[in-house]
């Protein structure tokens, strides 16, 4: 029996996240089997695909010879955060650009994404479905088809995509608010509950109502409370910390093929942890407990 305990990087994630990314090279048949057969448990109990882990969870999967092949020596490349025979979802790094740029040498997250299915399918042709800035981290969601891409492409301009966001703001705001101020001209708001105060930063859950261009990042600067790192939009510069501190943190959609919804989420990256951890004075474990009880949705406008 193989045995795993989760740590912080890992809190929050999907049982089939977990799975993939410790199987990196296994078809999806073999991975559904694996769960649903009941030969991973978590805490010694049967799970499901979708089920998120905790830390400290222990995860345990019967050892054979055909799992120990498909083991990854190394830590991916990317972090799977979902996938199916139409999307895969990865935890985007900060500070990596999700299209090419100007520059050819610079790397991103599509041309990583679509090497990686070449060499474990064979084909890979990735197309964006929403984006992420540079600077963001959390999940970006990319259509592996033309077909994929029509349909998630309408879904999310129809129906949109459900994002929390986490935040780390300079000063102190009030418990929660709703920001409405137009950007371009066009309706903007965006809504925020305060997790943490301390060392003259804030952690906040961040829902944005509507979807323009910098949205977060704009909001927060107009009122007084630019992001850290986000130097763009006003906030101060932080050493050694790549991108600044917003984080796509939870995604939810619901499937235009299968009619489901699916929850994706993103476990924090550790810089950021590092970073809530070293201004606000708040332990690993209280943080990751209020993770787990975030609202799926924020205030509204009155």
């Amino acid at each position: 029996m193989l045995t795993y305990q989760i740590d912080a990087k890992d809190h929050c994630r999907r049982m089939d996240s977990f799975m993939r990314n410790l199987l990196p090279t296994a078809q999806f048949s073999y991975l559904k089997k694996l769960i649903s057969s009941g030969h991973v448990k978590v805490n010694g109990s049967p799970v499901e695909a979708a089920q998120l882990l905790k830390f400290a969870d222990q995860v345990t999967l019967k050892e054979s010879s055909k799992t120990a092949a498909f083991l990854a020596r190394l830590t991916p490349e990317l972090d799977i955060l979902f996938e199916d025979s139409w999307i895969i979802s990865l935890n985007k790094a900060p500070g990596l650009s999700v299209h090419r740029t100007e520059d050819p040498d610079e790397v991103n997250l599509v041309d990583l994404a679509e090497t990686l299915l070449q060499k474990r399918d064979g084909v890979g042709r990735l197309r964006p479905v929403n984006r992420l800035d540079k600077g963001t981290s959390g999940a970006i969601i990319l259509a592996k088809s033309a077909v994929a891409a029509g349909m998630f492409g309408k879904m999310v301009q129809e129906e949109g995509l459900g994002k929390l966001y986490l935040a780390l703001v300079e000063g102190k705001l009030q418990k929660q608010g709703v920001i409405d101020a137009p950007l371009d001209g066009k309706e903007s708001q965006t809504s925020y509950l305060r997790l943490f105060h301390g060392g003259g930063v804030s952690l906040l859950a961040v829902y944005p109502i509507t979807g323009r261009m910098h949205q977060i990042r704009q909001h927060f600067r107009m009122i007084g409370h630019p992001i850290l790192g986000d130097k763009r939009y006003g906030g101060r510069g932080l050493t050694g910390f790549t991108g600044h501190a917003l984080h796509s943190f939870k995604t939810t959609l619901v499937h235009p093929a299968t009619g489901e919804e699916v929850n994706i989420p993103a476990p924090l990256p550790e810089q950021l942890m590092r970073l809530v951890s070293r201004y606000s004075a708040v332990s690993e474990k209280n943080l990751l407990d209020t993770l787990d009880q975030l609202p799926a949705s924020g205030p509204l406008p009155a």
